[in-house]
């Protein structure tokens, strides 16, 4: 078929990669705009981008698709059908008619549980027990279109980039076999019951309410792992938690209840595993503690 690839994160990269295995004829890749990114704040073009041109594809990276004339050099390209996966823009009503099989998205959630921008992350503060990926037929509404095929997967006790990784190797697949035979998969209308919106991840969320249960404690670092990185403060310092298991604990939320920091939650206790500082990598909670003694006793923010 011949196609224009969307897409932005690294979520998206497997998709390309499998169409372009296939053998599909990949008209345009369009992408949102290098963005100043790093420690240095130096100008990145993103991971589909940097992908697209090491396959030799024409990249467009325009700020909107609203205007007259972008959306007539995506009709020119003559395509069978738009894939999208994190492209992160909204694609207007002219966009979405413009291929004659309209336009397909790898959605990370099975619908209609958890349509919007952050479901993999909401799906894990939720306590959900599956996931899955969908490849759905984009229509005006906010993930409100009629699916073709779906995956389902354990989340278990995975963290938000494990399970991203999971879903989009997993998108990638069902999305060339849609493709392979589109007539076999017919879109169905989402059910009405069950609708959940999956908001933005806020970087103001990141920060580690220990007043919660330790269950839901848990779920917050795993599902604010790699980004942006569940915390909390201490002498002035703001440390990441990358993982961290449930214990048994009682006192103040917040309380440090050990000298290998245990944390007392609303009922129950974590004990983090990893952990990060400021411009430091990742290290072994001793290793931080050896360093940056948090005393029994001791009151988290």
């Amino acid at each position: 078929m011949r196609i224009a690839f969307m897409g932005t994160p690294d979520f998206a990269v497997p998709t390309l990669d499998a169409l372009h295995e296939a053998g599909h004829d990949i008209a345009a890749v369009y992408t949102q705009p290098p963005r100043r990114a790093g420690r240095g704040k130096a100008v990145q073009p993103s991971p589909v981008q940097k992908r697209a041109e090491a396959l030799g594809l024409e990249v467009r990276s325009p700020l909107a698709l609203r205007d007259a004339e972008e959306q007539a050099a995506f009709a020119a390209l003559g395509l069978d059908v738009a894939v999208v996966a994190a492209y992160g823009l909204i694609l207007p009503v002219p966009v979405l008619e413009a291929p004659r099989l309209g336009c397909l998205n790898v959605h990370g959630s099975l619908l209609p549980r958890w349509r919007g921008a952050a479901p993999v992350q909401r799906a894990i503060l939720a306590g959900d027990r599956e996931t899955g990926v969908g490849i759905m037929q984009m229509e005006k509404g906010l993930d409100t279109g009629p699916v073709r095929l779906e995956g389902r997967v354990r989340i278990d006790h995975k963290t938000a980039g494990a399970l991203t990784a999971e879903l989009a190797e997993l998108g990638a697949k069902l999305m060339v076999q849609v493709l392979a035979r589109p007539d076999t998969y017919p879109p169905l209308p989402q059910p009405e019951d069950g609708v959940t919106y999956a908001a933005k991840i806020e970087k103001a969320e990141a920060k580690i309410a220990f007043d919660r249960s330790a269950g839901e404690v848990e779920r917050h670092v795993r599902a604010f792992n790699p980004t942006p990185g569940a915390f909390f403060e201490y002498g002035g310092e703001r440390i990441q938690i990358l993982a961290a298991a449930i214990e048994d604990g009682d006192g103040q939320p917040g309380e440090v209840l050990d000298e290998p920091l245990r944390i007392a939650c609303g009922s129950g206790a974590i004990r983090p595993l990893m952990v990060k500082r400021a411009g430091r990598g990742a290290m072994p909670t001793p290793e931080l503690l050896r360093g940056f003694p948090i005393p029994k006793g001791s009151q988290l923010a």
